[in-house]
């Protein structure tokens, strides 16, 4: 994986699909300062100047299929917890789907744009994967409409330089997207299980206009959120939004 650096990025899912820049598997952007990216949900997302990791993934998922999406958010998700964790303890979780949690505080996050080619006909050729992620590190000051952040320094103490703990993370995902690539997904979700945020506890859920209370049982292989309350019901990703 090489990994290459920028001063400022808009938004580096916006530059490769508008056909600027290189675009190669395995290239892993760093980005010093981020002023136009995009979290869960259509929420932006910024970093200051040089305080934490703000990375891009250019990745062929060969040989997964359209409908394996889940699983390279899944390995994705699992490598930034275990670089996480390194540092931070084994109150790192992983939220649903794939945002990274310090006790009740968000610590980072991974959103995946995929070029798909042909999805009209059901089929569909999964060409390329931009993986964007996000992890707050030096970053001590947010904005008010974050309303539970956390860094590795509010957590630790400690500075730290970003680019120097990119390279380590590249390292992590490396190892796992090649675990991913030879067919050991199911070590990767496993993983991914026991590690899920909330897990076996009662959380409160909004789906439309409504806000319910139901215990987080895990997550299915193709990605959807299994709860229990009066009855075990399935949860795609977009259709439902925590209330914390």
């Amino acid at each position: 994986m090489e990994l290459i650096h920028e001063d400022r990025l808009p938004d580096l899912p916006d530059r490769q699909a508008g056909g600027q820049g290189r675009a190669e598997h395995g290239l892993a952007v760093f980005a010093y300062e981020q002023t136009a990216g995009k979290g869960q949900r259509g929420k932006s997302w910024s970093t200051g100047k040089g305080m934490n990791i703000a990375l891009s993934l250019i990745i062929n998922p060969f040989p997964l299929k359209p409908s394996e999406v889940f699983q390279l958010s899944a390995c994705a998700a699992v490598a930034v917890h275990d670089f996480f964790c390194k540092y931070a303890g084994d109150e790192t979780k992983i939220k649903w789907p794939n945002d990274i949690y310090w006790r009740d505080r968000k610590a980072g996050g991974v959103l995946i744009e995929n070029v798909i080619r042909g999805q009209e006909s059901g089929m569909g050729n999964w060409e390329w994967s931009v993986i964007g992620i996000g992890i707050n590190v030096n970053q001590i000051s947010f904005p008010v409409e974050l309303p539970n952040p956390v860094s590795l320094k509010q957590i630790t103490g400690k500075n730290f330089e970003p680019v120097i703990l990119a390279r380590e993370l590249c390292v992590i995902l490396n190892k796992h997207f090649f675990e991913l690539a030879n067919g050991e997904f199911k070590y990767i979700f496993d993983n991914y299980q026991q590690i899920l945020y909330k897990k076996n506890e009662k959380v409160r859920l909004k789906k439309n206009n409504r806000i319910f209370e139901t215990t987080i049982k895990g997550v299915a292989e193709s990605g959807e959120l299994i709860v229990q309350h009066a009855i075990e019901e399935r949860f795609e990703f977009g259709t439902v939004e925590w209330i914390l």
